[in-house]
């Protein structure tokens, strides 16, 4: 079965500002690169579909979620924090993205596809459920996999998020849910500033320091996450996958490259491949220089496909 690349007109038209690293032009870097690698025509293309209330329900406070579609402007920008902006189309953007990640979760459900890759912006691990923060307005990861614990019946399900940023959000949402292992590699110190000292069975925080190179981050992938999920035993697995640990990317002072980001990918779905009927359903979260964000994207939807 092929993998599913799914996205939506909508993430282009969010923009926080042309100052912004968040830009649609992170898609288009991605979209060029599988273009350039020969990858485009081997995956199913779908249209995200709207999210429905009821599914951000399940992880998002109602008061929030309100107060996210009042903040909508009708012209210009309108700042939650610092660095999280919504323009005109930011809602509809942040919708169809959890949409998205719903939609995902139903065609790997029903055997459509072996697998699926989400290109949505805004991204989502950092929202937590009443709080848009670090770029992010609804959790997409949560969504999706709080849709396939309640609509499916699963009753265990895996995140990893390797974002180079803390997915607190995501664990903030999931802290007292058993059901939902969060395995996080991150760089510490660093933004958002938490997620080091947590101690949990099922969240499962890798701080790692500035400079890590992929040598170092596959040990401590292997040592510390792999035992853990496999003792889990996922029926689905889902990815944060932020790309801004690499070492092209100047957001954060990670050193992974390409071949980095496959590899993880083939670590998890060899779980998935054992618990999960290969089940997998991927985010796009971080990643901001466009070369290697391409590339990078490239080679994880690369490695899902088995091309």
């Amino acid at each position: 079965m092929p993998t599913a690349y799914i996205t939506h007109p909508s993430f282009l038209l969010h923009t926080m500002g042309s100052w912004h690293p968040e830009s649609p032009a992170r898609l288009r870097a991605i979209d060029d690169r599988l273009h350039a690698a020969h990858l485009f025509d081997f995956l199913t293309h779908l249209e995200a579909q709207p999210v429905q209330r009821s599914q951000l329900l399940r992880v998002h406070d109602a008061a929030y979620i309100d107060f996210v579609e009042a903040a909508s402007p009708r012209e210009g920008f309108h700042a939650l924090d610092p660095d999280t902006s919504m323009n005109p189309h930011t809602l509809d953007a942040a919708r169809h993205a959890a949409g998205g990640a719903v939609m995902a979760v139903e065609r790997v459900m029903r055997g459509e596809v072996a697998n699926a890759f989400v290109a949505c912006r805004p991204p989502g691990h950092h929202a937590t459920r009443n709080q848009a923060m670090g770029f992010c307005f609804f959790n997409n990861v949560a969504v999706a996999a709080a849709h396939a614990l309640e609509a499916h019946g699963l009753e265990r399900v895996a995140i990893v998020d390797f974002d180079v940023h803390h997915g607190n959000g995501t664990e903030a949402i999931f802290t007292d849910d058993p059901r939902v292992m969060l395995c996080s590699t991150f760089q510490h110190p660093f933004y958002p500033h938490v997620g080091a000292d947590t101690a949990s069975e099922h969240i499962v925080n890798v701080p790692l320091p500035a400079g890590t190179t992929g040598h170092a981050y596959r040990a401590a992938f292997t040592a510390q996450i792999m035992p853990r999920l496999e003792a889990h035993r996922p029926q689905m697995l889902f990815f944060s996958a932020g790309f801004d640990g690499h070492r092209e990317d100047d957001m954060a002072q990670f050193g992974l490259v390409e071949a980095d980001y496959a590899w993880i990918t083939e670590q998890v779905m060899g779980v998935a491949a054992c618990h999960a009927a290969g089940r997998i359903v991927s985010l796009l979260e971080g990643g901001y220089d466009l070369s290697s964000l391409g590339r990078s994207a490239a080679a994880h939807i690369k490695a899902l496909a088995e091309l």
